[in-house]
């Protein structure tokens, strides 16, 4: 049974039993100071369990949108590790207030499980409240006895205070509830073992899929309990659960819930999720992949619903999540760049009629999260965090080769840039080592790129492959041969050819196609690239499948092809508007086509002025407007599609018969996918232009859907600065005169600072103590860092013994300034670096300069006060 079926035939039981289905309310609760997001389905109709409002009916059935990473088997670090447990997910609810009640809500439980989803009733335990003496709440009779009239007493659990009685939170309605249990285990496994023994003992297959709260009290902030107005009924069926148990699964990643969400996972980063983990590496593949899976969910529907990621309160929990996920990517998927923004996508293709909020808001989602990754990855690229580290736990003035060599061959954090700083904070850098680690890992190199390719296995004899992708994106096949290939880069990968085949293979500039091979038993093995090799498409993946003999259906990734045609067919109208406005000397030198974007690379001898690509820009979309059709001509004689004024690219092989694509004036030879229509591809935008080498410029462009999300982004951000500016009727004349405003003041407050440093120096001159023969101060000051600097000068200046310490905490950022007086730094051994680099420990942080005067940054104010009375250790 799909989900989508599931989820209908929930809300179309409880309507027939008199409910009013609802939509779902917001994961991210506003007005809740208890909660910042949704944790449950009953949480939007907390007001009318209080008494405080009046539903719109009495009987109400949903499903919830809810989000938890904390509590009861919802740690954030745990999700990811088992498979039943999730930070959002989908709660099926159906609700009385003051209706109906226990006996109605279990007996339709039960109807519908065992008769509308044809759970088998030996699978099920239910389970009912034991009583509490602490809050005097006796033994729920009640339900024992319902429950009695529809299942064997064995099969009913007692359950405590923390299994069966709810709370939402430390306050607000609460219950005695009723769960009901699922076993999935195998039959060999249950005659082993009961399943009564491991309800409620954290067993991925004995789960817990309803729960039926009997609202009768409010817990009070004293912890007491309070009678509600009247009794109501909040049950709560966790959708992933159920349908993992209707699907014959036994993880919720299994099902197809998460399944859509997966594929494209492995389709993007190539990594393969085993339904059963065979060994350690594997299990931390399917950890990553489910984390993502996960996650995304989270991160988007918060996103549709209002809460951007931020550094505090909720924003904070959904960047916290998005993190989570971008990290397990970076570590076990391999992904260097933003991908998990491609996958909202699928997650509004497939949840969208469900929750219309996903859809409308999509491109909110994709570009918030894509900047997200970049921002975060940018941090893990660039590597300072570890530099930071190498340097406050080195001894000495030298910085290990070994170590910077680490920091730019596993982080790509440039060596130049690592001298760079280095230098700043008065160390060096053991290049020689560096050289030493360097010519190592050339000589790994050229080890690991060698590759051990297989001979190929034949099954079927078959010299003609048939390309079949420029009509359709599936097709039944049969491998004609495949074989093995290591690599110590990639792996081991097969290699597959088709008798026929849908998919592109990379050439031409365009990226090769992705896809699945479905058997017909309905396993599947994902293509995760396609090549060309001696005019053999080759498509490449991680397994084989079980019968190498069967006929199988290949489906090429619509969404990605669909994409990718969009951006070639925008390279030919971009290489056309090229030659009409900067002349006909232009010359395509490279292009790389993608989903994503395209990036075209052309023979010009200047920058493209701003004006010229305004022109550029308007000249293809004005030929996307005239909706020109594709005219596509195949195996015609290269002369003769050269006659028709076909434009080959240099160095392009071509062979006797060429394919040419017109767009109206447009003609090419070229092999690649295209739009069928040049208005499919809507609109062409382009993102940059730079040179590559001399007399050779780039345009990278985006099209199609990332064109809407651009400009939707751009509306967005034109829409706050006209909010930040009050509504300003020309914002760029309120930015200039806000710019002019503040350079004028900056001016001032540098001849404000200053003047304060020459005032402080008489006051702090009489607090200088002399100490061996040197002049001692160790203060904070209420200065920013420029005007500790000056301030250190102007008493430097004063003294030829001066060794001072000078604390500054300006926007919560704490520095240290040191100044030691260049007549006693030989004479003394004072050295300013080293004295910052071990002060500042105690902020948390680092620095370095030269011996007479260096500074340190920070992350902690409160160690200001330790740090500046250990500096008087460096002068006894």
């Amino acid at each position: 049974m799909k989900s989508q079926d599931v989820r209908k035939q929930f809300l179309d039981f409880f309507e027939s039993k008199g409910h009013t289905i609802v939509p779902s309310a917001p994961i991210v609760l506003k007005d809740d100071p208890t909660l910042m997001f949704n944790n449950s389905g009953m949480a939007q109709f907390k007001e009318f369990f209080l008494g405080n409002g009046t539903p719109k009916s009495p009987r109400i059935a949903d499903t919830q949108k809810c989000l938890r990473v904390s509590g009861k088997h919802n740690d954030l670090e745990e999700v990811g590790i088992d498979t039943y447990h999730h930070t959002m997910f989908e709660m099926l609810g159906n609700w009385s207030f003051g209706d109906y009640f226990k006996k109605e809500a279990i007996n339709w439980a039960w109807e519908l499980l065992t008769e509308v989803y044809k759970i088998p009733k030996e699978n099920l335990y239910v389970s009912v409240f034991e009583g509490s003496k602490e809050d005097n709440v006796p033994f729920d009779q009640e339900a024992w006895d319902i429950w009695k009239t529809l299942i064997d007493e064995d099969r009913i659990i007692l359950g405590n205070k923390k299994d069966n009685f709810w709370e939402m939170g430390d306050q607000g309605p609460c219950g005695p509830c009723s769960e009901i249990h699922v076993d999935l285990r195998s039959a060999e496994e249950k005659a082993l073992v009961s399943g009564k023994s491991l309800v409620n003992n954290d067993h991925p297959q004995v789960v817990e899929i309803w729960n039926n709260v009997f609202m009768e009290f409010n817990r009070k902030a004293d912890g007491s309990l309070e009678k509600l107005p009247a009794q109501h009924v909040d049950t709560g069926m966790g959708f992933e659960r159920l349908c993992m148990a209707l699907q014959g699964k036994t993880s919720n990643y299994d099902t197809d819930v998460f399944m859509p969400l997966i594929r494209e996972i492995e389709t993007i980063t190539g990594a393969k999720y085993a339904v059963k983990a065979s060994n350690e590496a594997e299990e931390k593949v399917n950890i990553a992949i489910r984390v993502v899976a996960d996650h995304v969910r989270a991160v988007a529907f918060a996103i549709a619903d209002g809460q951007l990621p931020s550094n505090t309160g909720a924003g904070y929990v959904i960047r916290r999540i998005l993190r989570r996920a971008i990290r397990y990517g970076f570590t076990f998927l391999g992904t260097k760049e933003a991908f998990i923004y491609k996958l909202v996508e699928t997650l509004s293709e497939q949840m969208g009629d469900s929750f219309p909020e996903i859809r409308t808001q999509k491109a909110l989602c994709s570009n918030v999260i894509r900047e997200e990754e970049n921002s975060f990855l940018r941090t893990l690229d660039q590597g300072l965090v570890l530099l930071d580290a190498v340097i406050l736990n080195n001894n000495g003035d030298t910085i290990d080769g070994k170590k910077a060599f680490e920091l730019y061959d596993t982080y790509g954090f440039p060596i130049d840039l690592t001298a760079l700083i280095l230098s700043e904070k008065g160390l060096k850098l053991d290049e020689a080592g560096f050289q030493e680690q360097l010519q190592l890992q050339k000589e790994r190199s050229r080890a690991a790129s060698k590759v051990t390719a297989g001979d190929w296995n034949v099954i079927i004899e078959d010299d003609i492959q048939e390309f079949v992708g420029y009509d359709r994106l599936s097709q039944q096949v049969k491998i004609t041969k495949y074989r093995r290939v290591e690599s110590a880069k990639d792996g081991e990968i097969f290699q597959l050819v088709f008798n026929a085949t849908p998919f592109y293979g990379e050439s031409g500039g365009q990226t090769g196609d992705k896809g699945y091979l479905e058997a017909q038993n309905g396993d599947i093995i994902y293509i995760i690239d396609t090549k060309k090799e001696n005019n053999q498409t080759i498509h490449l993946a991680k397994s084989l499948p079980e019968n190498l003999t069967g006929t199988f259906n290949a489906v090429v990734d619509a969404i990605q092809r669909a994409k990718t045609s969009s951006n070639h067919s925008a390279t030919h109208l971009l290489h056309q508007g090229l030659r009409k406005i900067l002349g006909t000397h232009i010359e395509q030198k490279g292009s790389m086509v993608r989903n994503a974007s395209l990036r075209f690379d052309f023979s010009h001898f200047a920058k493209v002025s701003d004006e010229e690509l305004v022109e550029v820009e308007n000249f293809v979309n004005a030929r996307i407007r005239e909706s020109l059709p594709l005219i596509e001509k195949r195996a015609i004689p290269k002369e003769q599609a050269l006659e028709d004024g076909a434009i080959a690219l240099f160095g392009e092989k071509y062979g006797d018969l060429v394919r040419t694509i017109k767009f109206g004036d447009s003609v090419e030879l070229c092999g690649g996918t295209h739009v069928a229509n040049t208005s499919d591809i809507w609109h062409f935008k382009i993102v940059s232009e730079g040179a590559v080498a001399a007399g050779i410029r780039r345009i990278e462009a985006i099209t199609s859907e990332a064109a809407k999300e651009y400009f939707e982004s751009q509306a967005v951000s034109l829409n706050e600065i006209k909010e930040a500016l009050k509504n300003a009727q020309d914002p760029v004349k309120s930015i200039l005169a806000l710019q002019d405003e503040n350079a004028q003041l900056k001016k001032q407050l540098e001849t404000l600072l200053k003047d304060k440093a020459k005032n402080m120096k008489a006051d702090l001159a009489k607090e200088l103590q002399e100490i061996n023969g040197v002049q001692f101060l160790a203060k904070q000051v209420d200065l920013n860092p420029e005007g500790a600097k000056d301030l250190a000068y102007e008493l430097g200046n004063a003294y030829n013994d001066l060794f001072i310490v000078l604390a500054t905490a300006h926007e919560g950022k704490p520095m240290l300034t040191c100044y030691v007086s260049k007549e006693i730094v030989a004479s003394k051994n004072l050295n300013a670096g080293q004295v910052v680099r071990e002060l500042g420990k105690y902020i948390q942080g680092g620095g370095g300069g030269q011996p007479f005067f260096a500074t340190a940054g920070g992350k902690n104010v409160d160690g200001i006060a330790e740090a500046l009375s250990k500096a008087i250790e460096f002068v006894k």
